[in-house]
């Protein structure tokens, strides 16, 4: 997994270089190298309503150097991309799916994919949608593929980690004329990029491992320009969902470390579930990164890092609190991707198919030794 991709566009220049210059203007003597949040509802405006700024909800210039910084990830080098920022990673699936589905459409969804998404399809089927649903592993949605308009894929899946071939599946489906989402908040686009796999979007929470910090809500979409992602700016006009300029600029402002901070993540995360393989109460352990793992074949060919969230069960929910009382260097709280690791049992929010004592683990910048010693000491407390 090299941190230069030869021949993308961008100079060869490697992943890091791009995250620190992403989005970052042509500099102008005197002024900041990231401009401060530009702060406004309108714009001056005589005359026609023509010119890149017209109305706080539809753009901003804040927002615009954090989709230019964005898009240089997910799509380094590509012409004819755009990316569109959210107030939340739901407010960016939901632009997608809603704008591009109609009464009578069918779509296809993974049956374990993020909590939200049942909530979703209660709302699709009560606009007359098809929702078929079936787990990512095996690319099993691709049985029930047929007469779909559109495919959404999330792999990494969240919490169960399992990965599907995205190029196979982005052939199958745009040979059946149906268009493919790939929810890529797990993998990061230093981790995956979706569109050099065929995708028509990229969609991601930039909540999580984008934005690392655990202290904004955001989201984006990142797709070919066309009629599609027409579609979804309009729908984001339309629900007005969109992303205040400090948080746009905090984003904007974190990502200049998203090499530093996958790499240190995701490599503890590797040594975390490499501790947690041997320990005789922890079953069902996932991480793609690991070559016994049943992802690690397909996500080694189409991922470039395996992310931060290491995922495992123990015996009983009591079990399960009582790890996640002893950990001193995690916190029990929701979400994935911060600095600081978190780690909760799923089964508290009922969404997800889980075992009562599934643990989702995610891995922050702590030291790699520190992190290791406390998990495996919680382990021990936890079974006295």
């Amino acid at each position: 997994m090299s941190d230069t991709t030869p021949g993308d566009g961008s100079s060869g220049t490697g992943e890091g270089t791009r995250a620190v210059r992403a989005g970052l203007p042509e500099p102008v003597k005197h002024e900041p190298t990231l401009p401060g949040p530009v702060f406004a509802a309108h714009f001056h405006l005589p005359g026609d309503p023509t010119g890149p700024y017209t109305y706080g909800r539809d753009e901003n210039p804040t927002w615009t150097l954090l989709e230019q910084a964005i898009g240089d990830l997910e799509a380094p080098g590509a012409d004819g991309v755009e990316t569109l920022v959210f107030a939340s990673g739901m407010a960016a699936i939901s632009s997608v799916i809603f704008s591009q589905l109609h009464a009578g459409d069918a779509v296809v969804l993974p049956s374990d994919g993020y909590q939200v998404l049942p909530l979703v399809r209660a709302q699709l089927e009560a606009y007359g949608i098809e929702v078929r649903t079936a787990p990512t592993g095996g690319d099993a949605q691709l049985e029930v593929l047929d007469g779909a308009k559109l495919l959404w894929i999330e792999s990494p899946s969240n919490p169960g980690l399992d990965v599907c071939d995205i190029r196979r599946m982005v052939e199958a489906a745009h040979a059946r004329g149906a268009l493919v989402a790939v929810d890529n908040t797990l993998a990061t686009p230093l981790g995956q990029r979706p569109l050099e796999l065929g995708a028509d979007f990229s969609v991601a929470s930039g909540t999580k491992q984008l934005t690392g910090h655990g202290d904004i809500l955001l989201g984006y979409v990142t797709g070919r320009a066309g009629e599609a992602m027409t579609a979804v700016r309009r729908w984001r006009k339309i629900i007005g969902a969109i992303p205040g300029p400090m948080e746009a600029w905090l984003a904007h402002r974190s990502i200049a470390t998203l090499a530093l901070r996958v790499d240190r993540q995701d490599a503890t995360a590797l040594k975390v579930a490499e501790a947690l393989r041997s320990h005789p109460d922890v079953t069902g352990l996932r991480y793609p990164g690991l070559p016994d793992d049943p992802s690690h074949k397909i996500a080694s060919q189409q991922m470039q890092r395996f992310g931060c969230v290491v995922s495992f069960v123990l015996p009983s929910r009591e079990r399960a609190d009582a790890f996640l009382d002893a950990l001193r260097l995690v916190d029990d709280a929701t979400s994935f991707g911060g600095v600081r690791s978190t780690a909760e049992r799923r089964g508290r929010w009922g969404g997800d198919a889980v075992p009562e004592g599934f643990i989702r683990l995610s891995v922050g910048a702590e030291d790699p030794e520190d992190l290791v010693a406390d998990v495996l000491r919680a382990l021990e407390e936890s079974a006295l």
